[in-house]
């Protein structure tokens, strides 16, 4: 047993997400949203140095010292896996895990709309889940990969860095691979995927313009490609994808991509106050053919307007799914409001009127 372990077997007890370590501060559990110091002595650099070493393959310390930041994904048999990030800070070395649940939840055990498990169902397009770190991007991706796993005679292809749910073959082939270990990168991974006879391939992350260029490629020539952004609504991931590429190539990517999208679900992550946990609102565009015509035009400032009147089709506004939230006494009245994009709708049901400087 490592040394570390210790520490990730208190995150069970706690039913924390996130384990924090840090040279020069007491380690830090993320427990239903909020930080919460252990009671344990400050960590000095070259302690945390031999506990981090200590589990970590000898490539990626190998990595991490070139550079200064490795991803990977740690496990230990019968408790959890974890995602790990290994960075230096000015105290030293500092490192972050994240529990990867043994189990994989279903759409329906996350309490998603319909729509979102039809996704698993598609033949061929580009479906992007979005949202900042810690969303629950990874928790959706998996989900909906779960689901065209015990459905479909299909080859599922996951790249990923670090590999974090584990999908065992069901009706599916399902292959996993990791870059940095059975690969060098997205983009070269994703290139020899494409030879591979795939019919969905999950791209972890898309991060630069050549993995953009890929996916975007590959939906649009009969696969389905699931992946995720950084960005935080339907709108913002398109203009974030278009501007990717230079200006001289801009108008034949919005086409492109236009014929290719199927969907952006936009995540947004509250504290529940009905019991312990998290829960996500979900900002759902479906991509009706008005919907890419915007695109195609340039014209993304109208995609809201078009996910408010588009119900029927299985679109939600942020607002309206975090309103639902509300009124069944899921999250917070405050945490609402702050996580709102229209703050007036909101103010009805705060208990003290916010002050001015939050009205943005």
């Amino acid at each position: 047993m490592a040394q570390i372990d210790a520490f990730f077997k208190l995150m069970n007890e706690k039913g924390a997400s996130d384990l924090h370590l840090v040279a020069g501060q007491q380690p830090v559990l993320r427990i239903d949203g909020e930080l919460e110091r252990v009671k344990y002595k400050v960590l000095d650099n070259d302690t945390l140095k031999a506990m981090l070493y200590e589990i970590a393959p000898e490539e990626k310390v190998k990595v991490f010292e070139e550079t200064g930041d490795v991803d990977f994904a740690y496990e230990i048999p019968g408790l959890a896996r974890y995602r790990a990030n290994f960075f230096q800070q000015k105290n030293g070395v500092g490192a972050v895990f994240r529990e990867i649940p043994s189990t994989i939840q279903t759409c329906d055990q996350l309490g998603f709309p319909p729509v979102i498990k039809r996704l698993a169902t598609l033949p061929r397009g580009l479906v992007l889940i979005t949202g900042p770190t810690g969303s629950g991007k990874s928790t959706t991706l998996a989900a909906i990969v779960h689901e065209a796993n015990i459905t479909r005679k299909d080859h599922i292809i996951t790249i990923e860095d670090p590999i974090e749910f584990v999908h065992k073959s069901e009706k599916a082939v399902v292959n996993q691979r990791e870059v940095g270990i059975h690969t060098r990168s997205f983009a070269a991974a994703l290139r020899g995927a494409l030879r591979e006879d795939p019919d969905i391939i999950l791209v972890g992350e898309m991060r630069d313009l050549e993995t953009i260029s890929l996916a975007i490629e590959a939906s649009a020539t009969g696969h389905l490609v699931l992946s995720t952004l950084h960005t935080t609504s339907a709108a913002k991931t398109v203009d974030r994808i278009i501007e990717v590429f230079p200006m001289n190539q801009r108008e034949q990517i919005r086409n492109t991509l236009a014929d290719g999208i199927r969907a952006v679900i936009s995540e947004t992550l509250f504290r529940r106050i009905d019991r312990k946990g998290r829960v996500a609102a979900l900002e759902i565009m479906i991509a009706t053919p008005a919907v890419r015509n915007l695109i195609r035009e340039g014209k993304t400032f109208q995609i809201p307007s078009m996910i408010q009147t588009g119900k029927k089709y299985g679109m939600q506004t942020l607002d309206d799914a975090i309103m639902d939230l509300l009124k069944k006494k899921i999250i917070s009245p405050d945490d609402a409001y702050m996580k709102c994009v229209e703050k007036s709708r909101f103010m009805p049901f705060l208990k003290k009127p916010p002050a001015d400087f939050t009205e943005v």
